[in-house]
């Protein structure tokens, strides 16, 4: 009997915990660069890129050449036991290519999530401190301290019970619902002032784009003030480039956008091309707080993606991804603008470099429209293209095609996009 994408969803059904989500009902069978077919032979053209894992594109040639190098080699010692050396090198890379003119060190873990939770760990290690500030409409990963620090309820914290305390959270300043730089500014005193001594606040921790959130950029003049309450107050600032790291906003990282350098910096995703790698860079004298054994893990930094991370690097400064990344997200803008007046759900379109989204209200009572994001996406699906939606109130779809996408699979994406919100909003 063959294998159809009904019967393969009824065997995911009955093996697989429905806790695991599913955006679409594809079943990759091979991909390549932007496109991936399914188990059918279906052609699909990646705007989703494993939620920003592909910023290189599915399986580049120099990544799966070092990979194939790798397993030549070794594939796992576990450095805390047998250290290796592209492990080190990789290091001293993150130290000199992330933001902040200071001596930094660098660990590597496996996921996002790992990696949040460490520089959590570090920074309490680090101030003696325990309290963690997050903001409304974040998100950290899905682990305890990951859930705690997303400020979304649904789906991530709804049923798991109690948080990990000594976490609060502010509002994100977004000026278009309603909350500017000054009001986010104003909240966060009147929570030291009600709610957590600021000397008891290890860290604030701030994506330097919100992605599940809606990929709302944090205002420059905000992150200025942040690092400045930080440093008032012996506050360690971590930045969350987990789905901003590596050429996606069209600088190396979300926070080269910014004048101030965090203290600790969470990275993962794209960092590995794919495989699984997750990296936490800081001032050196921080990254040495905690003991020896008080970081780790058995599969941290394992030498597959360690490779991988290496060509990742290459291909990114050989190919100029980040020069890449803003042509193509200023096109994509261009475009998307292009059917304001055609597509009155249309209430903005924004993001540096290639990490973009579109958001929409309902046309007629002018509210955020969760139906009306789904549909268009539903539509570009049903036509050959994968797109994420997200957003506090799923209002939002979100761009994150591999920057190595060919020219004319792009402009072939862009007609798929146009046609479906054409049609999405004459269905309305």
């Amino acid at each position: 009997m063959p294998t159809t994408a009904t019967t393969m969803t009824d065997r995911k059904n009955a093996a697989i915990s429905r806790g695991v989500g599913m955006t679409t009902q594809i079943y990759a069978d091979r991909a390549e660069n932007s496109e991936i077919w399914d188990k059918e032979g279906r052609r699909y053209i990646d705007f989703a890129a494993g939620i920003a894992v592909l910023n290189t594109g599915h399986r580049h040639p120099r990544v799966i050449a070092a990979v194939k190098e790798q397993l030549d080699r070794f594939t796992h010692t576990c450095h805390q036991v047998v250290p290796y050396e592209n492990y080190v090198h990789l290091a001293e890379r993150l130290n000199a290519l992330t933001p902040g003119n200071f001596a930094k060190k660098t660990i590597f873990v496996t996921t996002g999530a790992e990696a949040v939770e460490n520089a959590v760990k570090i920074a309490r290690a680090a101030t003696g401190r325990s309290a963690i500030i997050a903001f409304g409409g974040g998100f950290h990963g899905r682990t305890f301290m990951g859930m705690a620090l997303t400020g979304k309820v649904v789906p991530y914290k709804v049923g798991f019970g109690p948080m990990p305390g000594d976490v609060f959270h502010a509002p994100f300043p977004v000026p278009m619902h309603g909350v500017t730089v000054e009001q986010s500014l104003a909240a966060l005193k009147k929570l030291f002032a009600a709610d957590v001594d600021p000397q008891r606040v290890a860290a604030i921790i701030i994506e330097p784009v919100q992605g599940e959130g809606g990929f709302y950029p944090a205002p420059v003049a905000f992150m200025a003030s942040l690092r400045e309450l930080c440093d008032q107050h012996g506050i360690l600032l971590i930045a969350d480039e987990v789905q901003t790291g590596f050429a996606r906003t069209g600088k190396m990282f979300g926070m080269d956008h910014h004048a101030v350098a965090p203290d600790l910096m969470t990275m993962a995703k794209s960092l590995a091309g794919g495989f699984p790698l997750a990296a936490v860079t800081g001032r050196a004298e921080i990254m040495d707080a905690p003991g020896p054994g008080g970081l780790g893990g058995t599969y941290g930094g394992n030498p597959i993606g360690i490779a991988a991370a290496h060509a990742v690097l290459d291909v990114i400064a050989d190919e100029n991804l980040c020069d890449r990344a803003n042509q193509l997200g200023n096109r994509l803008k261009q475009r998307l603008e292009s059917l304001r007046e055609q597509v009155p759900e249309i209430v903005d379109i924004r993001g540096p470099g290639f990490m973009n989204a579109i958001e929409f209200n309902d046309a007629a009572t002018k509210l955020p429209s969760a139906e009306f994001a789904t549909r268009v996406r539903l539509i570009a699906l049903e036509k050959g293209l994968i797109l994420l939606t997200c957003g506090v109130y799923g209002n939002v779809i979100r761009f994150l095609a591999p920057i190595t996408i060919q020219e004319g699979v792009f402009g072939e994406a862009l007609d798929i996009l146009e046609a479906a919100m054409l049609q999405a909003s004459a269905g309305r």
